[in-house]
């Protein structure tokens, strides 16, 4: 970390104490950024370092909702806009049980950066509840987001704060928080949330942008190394949205995924996995993962509880979870394993010590502000759509997001060449997406 930063991290984290996965995201650009405060002392003397790490404004409010047998629950909601320098707060709403501020703070910060990287003119801002909806009914989760929005909507505006999903928010989510947003406003607003239903201005390609950007941009990384997906072996953490979208593009592509995962350990499937069979399981019937193993029996495939799925050698891994579940230790499995490419499905899913194992070994490793990118790009699609109230289709829409993804990759490994380290996406991808944020702060005087 270059020098100047040290003390502006150590307040940073003085400032925040408690949330450390917030600290690892500004450490994680702070160990970047430090050649750009080199070339330009003008975004020192702004005191653009200290401004950037601080959001610019916090919502925290509380959440009460009744369950179908009467009894009443009360959770915290949180909305972090963090950064508006590009545009309106752009970011998703995450639902589950491990969020507190700590969590969306790194969320939004992340997402500062990565909504940068796709050149289009959206800021960073997240938000969500540790409302569980595993085990829910239908009723519960709407009664749930009409009393969230109900307190949330006095932020929003598709000029101002646009919310999209993240994990425990789909489209039946976010339909529910439209619909109330819309009965409290008296306004079909239809660009203050993406991710919507087709039905209320959703875009084409949405639910599965976050996995198919992914799969786009690992697939220029193993380009610009003269090769491809074809033939190669791949293993996906996970099995929610982006990593089943993931999985489908990979297959697109030639690869073959053998492996994916949920919290109750990971299946194996030699042949490669059945993704009807997944999706029946995951998205219709929403059981363990155990159950497609159990189903595919037969065809081999095996079922392994309470484990990590990076024990699994493979060429390429995406991991698609969560933050921070891929360790050292499974690194250097990968590693030994015959990893040859690593692509960030999830925010910050890989440890900084994994990330270093990787750089040391000389695999390409794609993070997250630019290989999942594709969701919050998709989203500003959609965007684009409701306020022309047009209607993209499907191949056009995914042909938008694969030269986004390009354009990503291509900007990440110029910036890193032009700052003297060439194939670093790490330092690219923030380099580029801190720079472009700093100078429009610049740009916009002290506010």
């Amino acid at each position: 970390m270059h020098e100047r930063l040290e003390p502006i991290f150590d307040e940073v984290v003085r400032r925040n104490a408690g949330e450390v996965e917030f600290h690892q995201a500004v450490r994680e650009v702070f160990e970047s950024v430090g050649p750009v405060i080199a070339k330009h002392p003008e975004f020192t003397d702004a005191k653009i370092i200290e401004r950037i790490c601080e959001p610019e404004r916090q919502i925290i409010f509380r959440v009460p909702w009744q369950d179908d047998r009467g009894e009443v629950h009360v959770n915290r909601g949180f909305r972090v806009e963090f950064n508006s320098a590009l545009g309106p707060y752009k970011g998703g709403l995450r639902f589950h049980p491990s969020v507190y501020l700590g969590i969306v703070k790194f969320l939004s910060f992340e997402q500062i950066f990565k909504n940068s990287l796709t050149g289009m003119p959206i800021g960073g801002g997240k938000g969500g509840s540790d409302f569980d909806p595993k085990g829910r009914s239908e009723s519960e989760i709407m009664r749930f987001c009409q009393s969230f929005m109900t307190e949330l909507y006095r932020y929003l505006g598709e000029h101002t704060d646009v919310p999209a999903g993240d994990i425990g928010v789909g489209s039946r989510e976010v339909g529910y928080l439209f619909g109330q947003y819309k009965r409290i406003t008296n306004r079909y607003e239809s660009g203050v949330l993406t991710g919507k239903p087709l039905l209320h201005g959703g875009a084409q390609v949405r639910p599965e942008a976050t996995g198919y950007g992914c799969a786009f941009f690992v697939e220029e990384m193993l380009r610009a190394r003269g090769t491809s997906f074809d033939g190669r072996r791949v293993v996906v953490s996970g099995a929610g949205n982006v990593a089943i979208y993931a999985i489908e593009k990979v297959i697109q592509l030639g690869g073959t995924v053998v492996a994916c995962s949920d919290s109750s350990g990971y299946v194996v499937d030699e042949k490669g996995v059945d993704l009807a069979l997944l999706k029946e399981v995951k998205e219709v019937r929403r059981q363990r993962i155990e159950e497609y193993a159990v189903a595919r029996a037969g065809d081999g495939a095996t079922f392994v509880p309470g484990r990590s799925v990076w024990e699994v050698p493979c060429e390429v891994a995406l991991p698609s979870a969560t933050q921070n579940e891929l360790t050292g230790a499974d690194a250097h499995k990968l590693v030994r394993g015959g990893c040859i490419a690593v692509g960030e499905g999830a925010n910050m899913p890989t440890m900084p010590e994994a990330v270093r194992v990787f750089r040391e070994a000389g695999v390409a490793f794609g993070p997250g502000k630019a290989a999942n990118a594709g969701g919050v790009a998709t989203s500003a699609l959609e965007m684009q759509q409701n306020a022309s109230r047009d209607s993209w289709t499907f191949e056009h829409s995914e042909d938008r997001l694969r030269q986004i993804m390009r354009d990503i990759h291509t900007r990440c490994m110029t910036t890193a060449d032009a700052y003297g380290m060439p194939g670093d996406y790490v330092a690219g991808a923030n380099i580029d997406g801190f720079t472009r944020v700093a100078q429009a702060m610049l740009s916009l005087g002290l506010v």
